[in-house]
Parts: C-alpha cells; structure tokens; sequence
C-alpha cells in the first residue's frame, strides 16, 4: 500500500513538473495571410517559423526555454492585422515574424511598438515600414526603392526605345513598388507611354489590356501581387499581346505558374538571391524536401527572421524586446540566407535583388544580377 502511494506520489510529482516546464515555455508568434489571395505566401510564413522552431528547440531552445509557436491569420487586411497585433501584445509575446503585405506591417508595427513586442518582417518591402522611425521593426529582405530601381535598370538596359507600361493595384505594396519602379525608370531617362491603377481583387482587366494593346506596349511593369498578375497574363495572351509582363517579388510563388499555365514563360520578376541556393541552406533546404516541402518564396526568410531574433535573444540574455533589438542592430547574425547585419533603422546592409524569369514548366531562374 505504501509503495503504491508512493509510486502515485511520483507519478504526480512528475506531471507537475511537466506541466510547469509546458508553462514555462516561450511563445513566440508569427503572423500573415493565412487564408485569402496571398495565403500561399502565409503558407511559406508557416512553413519557415515551424521548422525553425523545431531547430531552435532541438538545438536547446532559447535561455533555458523551448519555443512554442502562435500561427495568426492577417489576411493582408490592415484592420485584421491591427488585431493580430493587438492580440499578440495582450498576450506579452515578445516577438513575431511578420507581416507579409506591407499594408499589414505598417499598422501592426505601431500596436507592436506599444505593446513592447519586438517585430522581423521577412517580406514586407516598402520603405516606410522601417523609415517610420519606430524602435521595434526589422526586416530580413530589401526595400521596395532597391527592387524598384534594379527593375528599373533592367528594362532601361534591355527595352531601350520600347513601349513602357506600369500599372499598380493602389496597395501600399503594389503603388509603392509601381512608383519606385517609375521614378527610377524617368531617372533614367525613360518615360513610360502609361500609367494606371486598378484594385486589388479584380478580375477582368480586358479594358487595360486593350489600352496596351492599342498603346503597342512592350513591356508592362505590374505593382502588385501574383493573383492580379496572372490574370493579366493571361487577358494578354488571350488578345493576341506578346507584351512581355515584370513585377516584383509577389510572384515568388509556384502559384502564379499555376494561374498563367505555360502562357507565363518568359515574365520577369525581381526578388533577392534564391536561398535555396545558397550554402548556409543546404540542410534546411533537405529537411523541407523530406516533408516534401518546397522552401520557395519567402519560407527561408521567415526561417532566418526567427534565426535572427532567438541569437540576439541569447547574446542579450533575455527577450525584453528592446534590449534584444538593440543586440540586433549591434550584431552580426548567421542566418539560413547568409550574414545579416543590420542599419539604425532596422534594414539590412547586404541584400543585392535579382531578375528572375519564368519558364514553360512553371519554374524560375535568375538572368541577371543587381539589374545588369
């Protein structure tokens, strides 16, 4: 009788000391469009924070604790991203990886900067994201006048003379990017033959494409994201235009190859070094492979937002986001996507952005570097 409460005494003894090390472990988050148009990108967002928490805690977890990890759905809706945010600071979570759209980042940036949370975005490219001046904001890719100005360089390089077009979906994103992209372009010296705007979720843009039709357009530069871009596409093919389709880094997503079919052989886009490539991913890239997962797109930037933050948490000794991200912008971080290091504002110094193009079979390369 005697051995039977003790063995019950141990086996109580050993759930309480289970579930205090279960309450004691640290949430961190990560936040994007989970569902709606761009959720193939919040379905990379998932699939980078996962398996960099399973890593982070494999190796031993973060000052004594493990990760546990807060999956929150934006849906590239500013509002919705505000109570994300709201939501994640209520909760004391010191960190997330997100937003993706930069409509979505630069309202939760400011709950987050209230609520003492510290925020990486591994996606969100517009400027003002970090140019606001807030304490708390990073980001692990480029800004939208690095990508605009490589666009820029390429089409004034290889369609010299040619018809321009630039059209934009009035997204902080989509029209940041759009006039990015033309203000360099007129720096240059060209001027585009046109300029319009349509709204995000269209779907019938056989008006535009008769302008650029009627126009001889060449080349039409789209601000905006791989959905709206696959239409066009494919409202193009369908007019007999051969007019040769450029964005930016919203068509990093095997999803557009899937909305254009072959027809999207040969669009141009700009995004940063496929990581996928690069060395420091090599055993990452195998492990996504083995779950038959493909870290496309912006998978390895979540990955390295959350690489990021768990070093500057050690080197610091503690997650208080302020003194973590005063770690950050003083360090040199080894990430899946190389070294990053970081300026006052919270940008990285090292991101050159490359073109890449479409094939028949719904794949993509790079064609040049740094706009060359």
């Amino acid at each position: 009788m005697k051995s039977l409460k003790l063995i019950g005494l141990a086996f109580g003894a050993s759930i309480a000391l289970s579930s205090a090390a279960f309450a004691q472990d640290l949430t961190v988050a990560v936040a994007g469009p989970m569902t709606g148009g761009e959720s193939a990108f919040g379905r990379q967002m998932k699939n980078g924070a996962e398996m960099a928490v399973t890593d982070i805690n494999a190796a031993g977890g973060v000052n004594g604790k493990k990760l546990a990890l807060s999956i929150e759905d934006d849906a590239c809706d500013p509002k919705q991203a505000r109570s994300v945010a709201e939501k994640i600071a209520g909760a004391k979570i010191p960190f997330v990886a997100g937003h993706y759209c930069s409509s979505s980042s630069i309202p939760a940036s400011e709950a987050y900067a209230d609520g003492n949370v510290l925020q990486i975005t591994p996606a969100s490219t517009n400027p003002k994201f970090t140019d606001s001046g807030l304490w708390n904001v990073a980001r692990v890719c480029g800004r939208d006048d690095q990508q605009g100005l490589v666009a820029a360089q390429y089409i004034a390089k290889n369609y010299k003379g040619k018809n321009i077009a630039i059209l934009n979906d009035k997204t902080t994103y989509g029209k940041g990017l759009a006039d990015e992209t033309k203000k360099a372009l007129n720096k240059a010296g060209v001027t585009e033959k046109m300029y319009e705007s349509y709204n995000k979720g269209d779907k019938d843009f056989n008006a535009i494409v008769s302008r650029l039709k009627r126009d001889n357009i060449d080349l039409v530069y789209v601000g905006g994201y791989h959905q709206e871009s696959g239409l066009i596409l494919r409202q193009m093919r369908d007019q007999g235009l051969k007019t040769v389709l450029m964005a930016g880094d919203a068509l990093a997503d095997k999803e557009y190859a899937s909305i254009t079919g072959p027809a999207g052989e040969g669009t141009l886009f700009t995004f940063g070094p496929d990581p996928r490539n690069k060395p420091t991913a090599k055993k990452i890239v195998e492990a996504f492979k083995a779950k038959n997962i493909d870290p496309e797109g912006y998978t390895l930037y979540t990955y390295a937002a959350m690489q990021v933050w768990s070093q500057a948490a050690k080197k610091a000794g503690t997650t208080d986001a302020k003194k973590v991200m005063a770690a950050i912008k003083a360090g040199k971080w080894d990430t899946v996507i190389g070294p990053i290091e970081y300026d006052a504002k919270g940008d990285i110094k090292q991101l050159d952005y490359v073109v890449y193009k479409w094939d028949a079979k719904g794949g993509y390369a790079a064609i040049s570097g740094n706009g060359t």
